[in-house]
């Protein structure tokens, strides 16, 4: 069984780490960013490139064109097997601002952190390609040391993730019946800290929603219409400081329904954390959480729906004074939502509270922007258990199974269109500075990073 050749193959990624690291390099060096058209030239130098790794595993690979950036498609499938669908993307974010970098970001290095650390630095170390690596390399060391991968896989890599996957959903939707699998996995995530790994077990979905309100057909001069002419400005607040209630919890009838509580251990788990307002708000300047009273402050910040209000103008707001009542305000206000909540009906349920309270000398329209669902992987889920075991034998702490506050719309995608679940592991760390100037990964995170996935490998092949 897999498990009997395990410890062999944990030597050889060892043996080989500087090979794997240069591997690492020779990605990074290639200049991949999708939002630039600029670019586009590197981004199929980057798919060709990977290509050609994962094809000198055995693996049947192609550069297959979409309507934007090229995609990887690997596939080592034999049947009889658990089959897993791999995904992550080349493409990384643009450099700006460039004189913020203390070396060039397509010139790998492997350098000391203030800390001590040893860290690999470049666009693109962590968020994706050094992510990706790490599972190219496990199945590298498991190819040379047992000549085969322990269970199928179909690599999918692309190239458009740092620009919406507008391109790759559709290739996705027109090639599904060749992505069918048990599940996918994800590396594209981050560990609970540097020395604990981690699963996330759910992503909140997002609803963007922005309405105007308009009251008289002008501004108006205060002085003359004061007193007398509704303000819209005074409705858009009065509306949006309505929407908490003392508890701060969400006022919108209905909002609520079918959202559910993590299961007890899971809870029981999380308060073990060093998760406080200590160690969370302090370093941005504050100390008070603002979530829903009588929830644990992890629960507040990724497995509970939010809202927010995001921006907010009218009137006047140069420098010095107008008084004028404007004829208009509008905001800008997001929703957070977790498993259970449909985006459609949350947005209804929205407008339908805002249309209430418009007074009738006042109008209100709404402007459509994204909306998507929250996904959440069963916590009995069996490969989600051997993963769990296998990490936690790696990092020797355990493994936490964690909510993300943020949204990955292709798992999403990914549900959506193949029906597949997604095991979402990966070993970033909370200051890898992505989209940022100086991104890095923790040498030690690529390292282990590859080992974990070898293990997982060993585990996933044992699930029945």
């Amino acid at each position: 069984m897999a498990n009997a050749q395990l410890q062999s193959v944990l030597d050889y990624i060892d043996k080989d780490f500087d090979n794997s690291l240069e591997r690492l390099f020779s990605l990074l060096r290639i200049k991949s960013i999708s939002a630039d058209p600029v670019f586009a030239a590197d981004c199929k130098m980057a798919a060709e490139h990977l290509a050609k790794d994962i094809a000198s595993l055995g693996v049947a690979t192609e550069v297959r064109p979409t309507a934007g950036h090229p995609a990887v498609v690997g596939k080592s499938v034999g049947g009889g097997r658990p089959h897993v669908l791999f995904y992550g993307h080349y493409d990384v974010q643009p450099v700006d601002p460039l004189d913020l970098w203390h070396r060039p970001p397509f010139e790998p290095v492997v350098t000391d952190h203030a800390d001590g650390r040893k860290i690999i630095v470049a666009r693109g170390a962590e968020d994706d390609k050094g992510q990706v690596m790490t599972f190219v390399e496990a199945c590298r060391a498991w190819k040379k040391v047992t000549g085969s991968l322990p269970i199928d896989i179909t690599f999918l890599i692309e190239g458009e993730e740092e620009v919406g996957s507008k391109n790759f959903v559709p290739f996705i939707e027109a090639n599904k019946a060749e992505f069918s699998a048990d599940y996918v996995l994800v590396c594209d995530t981050g560990m609970w800290d540097r020395d604990t790994p981690a699963i996330t077990t759910s992503l909140r979905g997002l609803l963007y929603e922005e309405l105007k309100i308009t009251a008289a057909n002008r501004d108006l001069h205060s002085g003359v219409f004061g007193g007398t002419a509704m303000n819209p400005i005074r409705v858009l607040t009065k509306i949006l400081g309505g929407l908490f209630d003392d508890d701060n919890r969400i006022t919108i009838p209905g909002f609520y329904d079918g959202v559910k509580d993590a299961p007890p251990d899971i809870l029981t788990q999380w308060k073990k954390l060093d998760f406080t307002p200590e160690t969370f708000l302090k370093p941005v300047g504050l100390s008070i959480p603002a979530g829903e009273k009588g929830r644990l402050l992890v629960e507040q910040a990724s497995t509970r729906p939010t809202c927010d209000v995001n921006g907010i103008w009218g009137g006047y707001i140069g420098e010095g004074s107008k008084t004028v009542i404007p004829s208009h305000a509008s905001a800008k206000v997001s929703f957070r939502l977790v498993e259970g909540q449909d985006p459609a009906n949350v947005r209804k349920a929205f407008r339908e509270y805002v249309s209430a309270r418009i007074p009738g000398d006042c109008k209100v329209e709404f402007g459509d922007h994204s909306a998507g669902p929250a996904i959440a992987l069963d916590w009995n889920m069996k490969p989600l258990a051997a993963a769990k075991t296998a990490l936690t034998e790696e990092w020797g702490k355990e493994t936490v199974l964690m909510g993300s506050g943020a949204s990955i719309p292709i798992v999403a995608d990914f549900k959506r269109t193949l029906g597949l679940d997604s095991l979402l592991v990966g070993f970033g760390l909370d200051d890898d500075n992505i989209h940022s100037p100086n991104e890095k990964y923790d040498l030690r995170s690529f390292q282990k990073g590859i080992r974990s996935w070898a293990r997982i490998l060993a585990a996933l092949a044992e699930v029945k």
